[in-house]
């Protein structure tokens, strides 16, 4: 790897999904309305956890942050590529492409932290229930948070630096919807074996090292509800994570979907699986969260109640 940016381009194109003139209407009406749905899926999900007194719980200020780092991610990539729709321009200069794929790196790697989190906030409210006031006490929460802010922003920095210092030349189109870290080292005319190093370095580490904790938490969880006596007492136990499992299999099966399987090496299915964990499990996780949860039902209805009487009154 050479020392120092030797790029000697401008910027890269986003090839995105299709070429076929008549599918982009569709593709813009398609990711313009799943990122409204996301954005303002999160928006009530925060709203919520905030406004109402009887949130202000562990679970949902996991929940909350989690809202957050999802409508940042989405707009990381949606609003750009539905702007080179709109203009029927694929263009991303080379910077704007560094600070997106800077930005993603961070968010995802946020949003992992973060379920690794609420998987051990869900292990210590079933398995040690009588001290879960205890242990899982305000400011631990706020570390973990921290940590995981911390870690990401580390891991992202580094790796748009290292991606800084290779040199493209004449080959700028990128496969993809977005400025994929993989798709774009790949683009590179200098040596990429650091980096290819440390990309699966980082992907084992941050990849599978929450899952492993995920994996140990709900071992210990399962353990405990078989331990439970009555059927009802099962059914409450496991009612309440089984909404962050589902939203773990989500982005654990999309995403690992695209860097493990074979397909991955085609860039029209990796592009197409992408969408998987990067918009659509952003958007359905306020679904899965508040569809059977009758806290957050309850606290959006008093929200909006309250802001109806505000219009009113005012």
């Amino acid at each position: 790897m050479e020392p120092g940016n030797n790029t000697q381009i401008s910027g890269f194109l986003l090839l995105g999904f299709s070429e076929e003139p008549r599918l982009q209407p569709l593709i813009f009406g398609l990711f313009l309305s799943m990122y409204l749905i996301t954005v303002f899926g999160n928006l009530l999900i925060i709203l919520a956890t905030i406004t109402d007194s009887h949130l202000h719980t562990p679970m949902y200020f996991f929940l909350s942050n989690l809202s957050f780092v999802d409508i940042c991610l989405t707009s990381t990539i949606v609003p750009k590529m539905l702007v080179n729709l709109q203009t029927q321009s694929k263009v991303i200069s080379y910077a704007g492409c560094i600070t997106q794929m800077n930005f993603f790196n961070l968010f995802v790697v946020l949003d992992d932290c973060l379920l690794t989190v609420m998987a051990y906030d869900r292990y210590v409210a079933i398995c040690h229930p009588l001290h879960y006031t205890i242990m899982m006490h305000f400011w631990l929460c706020v570390l973990l948070v921290l940590a995981s802010w911390i870690l990401s922003v580390l891991n992202s920095l580094l790796q748009s630096l290292m991606v800084w210092q290779l040199s493209f030349c004449t080959q700028v189109e990128i496969p993809h919807f977005f400025c994929e870290i993989n798709q774009v080292v790949h683009l590179a005319c200098s040596d990429t074996f650091i980096n290819d190093i440390m990309m699966y370095f980082v992907a084992g580490l941050l990849g599978g090292g929450p899952l492993t904790g995920i994996l140990y938490s709900y071992s210990k969880i399962v353990s405990s509800i078989r331990a439970i006596s009555s059927s009802q007492g099962k059914y409450k136990a496991f009612s309440t994570c089984a909404s962050h499992l589902l939203v773990v299999s989500l982005f654990y099966c999309t995403s690992l979907g695209v860097y493990l399987s074979a397909s991955a090496h085609s860039s029209h299915s990796s592009a197409t699986a992408s969408v998987m964990y990067t918009v659509v499990t952003p958007m359905l996780n306020p679904f899965i969260y508040s569809l059977r949860n009758k806290d957050i039902k309850r606290a959006l209805k008093i929200s909006l109640r309250w802001n109806k009487l505000k219009r009113a009154i005012f």
